[in-house]
């Protein structure tokens, strides 16, 4: 399915958080906390100014980004959990 979010938006897919702690303690997925971070996998046309122009996101498909841990909503697109976040919600994006 062909998924594009409106004006500011960004569609995100979380990343798989660790399954062992540096001590090498095996973590139940009961006790794992959801990842901060993800890989962007749509983007929006840009927030739309009060003169009527769009301003162009900073942040573009593929990159890998660093958010709040309570920001954005959670959606299922084709069956795989997604979140949709702001553009102001975003923190940084992560370069390699």
């Amino acid at each position: 399915m062909k998924f594009t979010p409106l004006n500011d938006r960004i569609l995100v897919q979380r990343t798989d958080s660790e399954t062992m702690s540096s001590g090498g303690i095996i973590i139940p997925d009961s006790a794992k906390e959801k990842p901060m971070e993800a890989i962007v996998t749509a983007v929006g046309s840009g927030k739309l100014l009060d003169d009527g122009s769009r301003r162009a996101t900073a942040i573009k498909e593929g990159d890998r980004i660093l958010f709040g841990k309570y920001s954005g909503d959670e959606i299922k697109v084709d069956g795989e959990e997604h979140l949709i976040l702001r553009e102001d919600e975003v923190l940084a994006i992560i370069e390699n």
